[in-house]
């Protein structure tokens, strides 16, 4: 290069540093600029602003400028870190990085210096990062994430910092929110800290079960526990995360149980919670402070309903957690065989979107909602009945696969009651099953609990004030749908008859809302029905509420926002693709106003967190 063109280039970069330091006094609108001050622009006859202004200009000369470094050009500087050697041109690395301005243009030894060792950061990031400063490029990943933050933080590289924390608020998951929150802290990263934070209350009924927790210092538990936002369905999760926190390491741990049963707000508790499970607790009984928190409790329950607000303590007040927006998942079906597909229907958007395929092709399955996961459970697969469970993992938009089940069941129910998932009768291709199983996550397996009275396939299913509703359903022994409802006690382990719907119902659309019990459509051999009716436990009978709009048998259900959705199902002719649901207030039934992308019955329903 001729000494003429190594002047030049020295004076692009010079130009493109001063641009940069001196964008602050500069107001840019589209491609016009204003003057400078100090410059007179009239006195010239010049019209202020018509100053050229072009982005391309800037990346061609960066691109020429990371030409030369790749070449060792007109390199004034040569970064080391470890093992690693990286060229390059001071005037660059100070127009982008703040670090490297205080360094070359200030006092400090390093500004004359032709080799400059940069601690606390391995080679490989500084590379990473000195090629971001060049290219405005960069690639974040889980496996260099933790290490690119804080590089970024000490050279002052912002925008990459920015990513790092968009990337990492991205990856939120039960599984490791408090580490990403311990993160954040450490690097003052508040966005991030303050999205992790409300990410673990909105959660914690899945946080309270990993690792993570199980780690935390007892005052990071005590800032949990004592939310106001804390979302859990009762406060008996809270309870059970601080005796398993306790028992985690009983022996250093067992001092801290009246500081965190400060936190436990047991008077919410119900009765019945408080006497069988509370009080029974060992690490209770041996307590004389904890016992004290239990008395005032119950002190709570024996005031009259209307006197209750007469103790004002931390432990009275209700939780007021900050609502996820939702979303209406609905899982494989029948299309007019057995499908994979899964959509969801955002409530706020009125859209249906596509998700994940199941693993393989379900349809007549069971499909709840789980400590954050969605459970499809046995069904058939266009062959066989089968006994697998898939398991959908929406903030990673996976399905993964949990122990099968014991027997192999279609046209199931399925709940969720206690920390169980519950599947209730079924068929499994030659006869109608009366048998129940449970899973219990904990222990990763299924057994059986007590059976129905009668054979029920193609059955719904509710749970209500703790207790599990089977409704109607085929018995295949006599050959015909039924009217008839049973209601299972998981205390007892038994299975009783309640009141009798009015009319039979085989392939009911099942469903829980206000504490009440709903059967929405159903049929009767070749009758498809419209009509619902609803049971109150509290006075154990059924009454009619508006007909649907469309007869309909094996939908979906499920009930969000004090309403009470119908998806799918047949006519007993087609398959349906609308949806519509039922406001108590108004005793009527609407039409969404978007269809699902085809019509599905036998498919199952769900609502989960909208995923972020």
């Amino acid at each position: 290069m001729s000494h003429v063109a190594s002047q030049l280039a020295i004076l692009t970069s010079l130009a493109i540093w001063l641009a940069v330091q001196c964008s602050g006094n500069m107001d840019i609108v589209g491609r016009r600029v204003t003057a400078l001050p100090g410059f007179d622009s009239e006195e010239d006859g010049r019209d202020p602003g018509m100053h050229t202004f072009t982005h391309t200009h800037m990346r061609k000369a960066f691109r020429l400028m990371n030409d030369l470094r790749s070449r060792r050009m007109l390199c004034d500087v040569l970064l080391v870190a470890g093992e690693v050697e990286i060229p390059a041109h001071k005037v660059v690395l100070a127009s982008c990085s703040p670090y490297f301005c205080a360094m070359f243009t200030g006092e400090m030894s390093e500004s004359k210096a032709p080799r400059v060792e940069i601690r606390d950061m391995d080679g490989q990031t500084l590379t990473k990062l000195v090629d971001y400063i060049y290219t405005a490029q960069i690639e974040v990943s889980e496996d260099n994430v933790q290490v690119l933050l804080p590089a970024a933080s000490l050279l002052q590289l912002m925008d990459v910092r920015q990513v790092c924390c968009e990337f990492l608020q991205a990856q939120l998951h039960p599984t490791n929110c408090l580490g990403i929150r311990a993160f954040a802290d450490l690097h003052a990263c508040t966005d991030l800290l303050n999205h992790a934070h409300a990410y673990a209350e909105q959660h914690f009924s899945e946080v309270m079960q990993g690792e993570e927790f199980m780690s935390l210092s007892l005052q990071q538990v005590c800032s949990l526990i004592s939310s106001d936002k804390l979302t859990v369905s009762t406060e008996e999760k809270v309870f059970e995360a601080m005796i398993a926190w306790i028992k985690h390491d009983k022996e250093a741990r067992l001092e801290y149980m009246p500081k965190l049963m400060e936190h436990v707000r047991l008077p919410l508790l119900s009765r019945d919670y408080l006497v069988q499970i509370v009080e029974e607790e060992a690490l209770i009984k041996n307590n004389n402070t904890c016992k004290d928190f239990l008395i005032e409790a119950m002190k709570y329950h024996l005031l009259p309903a209307d006197q209750r607000h007469l103790i004002k303590t931390d432990r009275t007040r209700p939780r007021t957690p900050v609502s996820l927006p939702k979303v209406m998942i609905v899982v494989g079906g029948q299309a007019p065989k057995a499908i994979r597909s899964v959509e969801c229907y955002d409530f706020q958007e009125d859209r249906w979107y596509q998700v994940a395929d199941l693993p393989s092709r379900r349809c007549r399955a069971g499909v709840v909602f789980m400590a954050g996961k969605v459970y499809a459970v046995g069904g058939f697969n266009g062959s066989l009945r089968v006994r697998t469970v898939d398991v959908y993992d929406g903030v990673r938009d996976h399905w993964s696969a949990v122990p099968s089940m014991q027997e192999r069941r279609s046209t199931l129910g399925a709940a969720v009651l206690g920390d169980l998932l519950y599947a209730v009768g079924g068929f499994d291709g030659s006869t109608g099953l009366s048998s129940v199983e449970a899973y219990n996550p904990k222990t990763n397996e299924w057994v059986f609990v007590a059976p129905m009275n009668t054979r029920r396939s193609s059955v719904g299913v509710g749970v209500v004030d703790g207790k599990l509703y089977a409704v109607g359903g085929y018995d295949g022994a006599s050959r015909q749908c039924l009217s008839t409802v049973e209601e299972y006690n998981p205390v007892s382990n038994k299975w009783g008859y309640v009141a009798d719907m009015s009319t039979r119902r085989s392939g009911a659309g099942v469903g829980v809302l206000d504490g009440q019990l709903y059967a929405a459509g159903g049929h009767d051999g070749p009758l498809v029905r419209k009509s619902v009716e609803v049971y109150d436990p509290a006075t154990n009978t059924w009454r009619q509420v508006c007909d649907m709009n469309m007869c309909r048998r094996n939908a979906g259900v499920c009930a969000i926002n004090g309403l009470l959705y119908v998806i799918g199902g047949d006519d007993g002719s087609c398959n349906l693709s609308s949806v519509e649901y039922y406001n108590p207030a108004m005793d009527k039934w609407s039409l969404i106003p978007t269809n699902m992308s085809n019509g599905r019955s036998y498919a199952g329903v769900s609502v989960i967190d909208k995923p972020l």
